[in-house]
């Protein structure tokens, strides 16, 4: 293969980019720089530089991104909503951008040739890395092991592990482990028994989330307050978007919400089942949906309704630097600025339950609503307002 001088290598310290990493050493005369992106997934920062080290490489790199993560990314998404085929809240999708993007700059600093990630040649976030590559470093190759390699199966990659001398983990049943991914929005999980859909989804895999069974018998309360669209407290309390996110996940994961089993239509046109808990996001999105229905007029509230699934649908597919995503962002946002106050929510065995919504906004007028007789609302214009939509009906 064609000789390098320097790759950055997205490296979680897992068994997959630990084997890619040996495979690159192996097939390219190059530097390899391993480069960790701390978006809040479970992180072992000795093991990472340990298993790194063990390897040969002197330049391991880990960044904190987890609060841009949340208020750069996170955030606008919950802004507008976005959940792919109804369910899921994209969580994966939406964290490749960031570390693709960051990657490239570590690619820049460092002059190298190329950049290379440990997505799987069937899935959907090859496409997702691969496109933020091309969008921050045009000039920068790319290396995609799992399209090029021989290894073609887990059980190439258990043997070729076996073979240099690479730590093979065991899940909680002491066999390999499932196909995880985590950070400070979500835990997916797929792979082994989950692929047949006819399986039950066991207990012992989710990480996040109680069972609704065994949450608690008692409702949590939580206010969570908005300002310019976006969370900035809970209780009153101001909190950092990573610190708002992490303690949402503690609470809701506790009461066993925001667990989706799904069959998702893949980019490439896959079906795949996977599990994912996203607690903290579920409540928020409910939140934030709570919080507009009263600050938002009915006007903008259905504009952004239409374009859900278009703008879901670009985040999932990796389109999330793309100039329609930008474009959607702005009607999305356009009246962010009237989203302030707060919302009140009952927290109880896998339900967010909407308990009071608290804004100065003058969208939701007492007056207008009161079914108590009034001289703010015209009903002698209800007529006229019927007989001109009735001539739609033959149109």
């Amino acid at each position: 293969m064609k000789s390098k001088k320097r790759i950055v290598l997205a490296y979680s310290g897992g068994l997959d980019t630990s084997i890619i990493l040996k495979w690159l050493q192996e097939n390219y005369n190059a530097e390899i720089i391993c480069y960790t992106a701390d978006i809040g997934q479970e992180i072992d920062r000795i093991k990472i530089i340990e298993n790194a080290k063990k390897l040969g490489v002197k330049k391991i790199i880990i960044k904190d991104l987890k609060n841009i993560f949340v208020k750069d990314y996170i955030f606008p998404m919950i802004r507008g909503h976005a959940t792919y085929e109804g369910l899921y809240l994209l969580g994966t999708s939406i964290a490749r951008p960031l570390i693709a993007k960051d990657q490239i700059a570590i690619a820049k600093k460092y002059k190298a040739n190329a950049v290379a990630h440990g997505s799987t040649g069937k899935g959907n976030d090859q496409i997702r890395f691969e496109l933020g590559y091309h969008y921050f470093g045009p000039k920068i190759e790319i290396i995609a092991p799992w399209r090029i390699w021989k290894l073609k199966s887990r059980t190439d990659l258990i043997n070729y592990a076996k073979k240099h001398g690479i730590k093979i983990p065991k899940d909680k049943k002491g066999a390999p482990p499932f196909s995880v991914d985590d950070n400070l929005f979500h835990t997916s999980t797929e792979g082994k028994v989950l692929e047949n859909p006819k399986n039950s989804a066991p207990e012992f895999i989710f990480q996040r989330t109680s069972s609704p069974e065994k949450a608690p018998n008692k409702a949590t309360f939580i206010t969570i307050d908005f300002k310019n669209g976006d969370p900035v407290g809970i209780n009153g309390k101001k909190m950092k978007p990573e610190k708002i996110l992490n303690k949402l996940n503690l609470v809701a994961g506790k009461n066993g919400i925001g667990r989706v089993d799904l069959v998702e239509n893949r980019f490439l046109g896959i079906k795949s089942r996977g599990v994912y808990e996203t607690p903290g996001g579920t409540v928020l999105i409910q939140a934030h949906r709570a919080i507009e229905s009263v600050t938002l007029n009915k006007e903008t509230m259905h504009k952004k309704e239409a374009i859900v699934s278009k703008y879901s649908e670009l985040i999932y597919n990796g389109y999330w630097y793309s100039k329609e995503r930008f474009k959607l962002q702005k009607i999305i946002d356009i009246k962010k600025n009237r989203v302030n106050g707060s919302v009140k929510l009952k927290l109880y065995k896998g339900n967010v339950i909407i308990q009071s919504r608290i804004t100065k906004s003058a969208a939701y007028s007492m007056k207008k609503v009161s079914f108590e007789e009034n001289k703010s609302f015209n009903k002698s214009n209800v007529e006229r307002f019927i007989n001109f939509h009735k001539k739609k009906l033959r149109n």
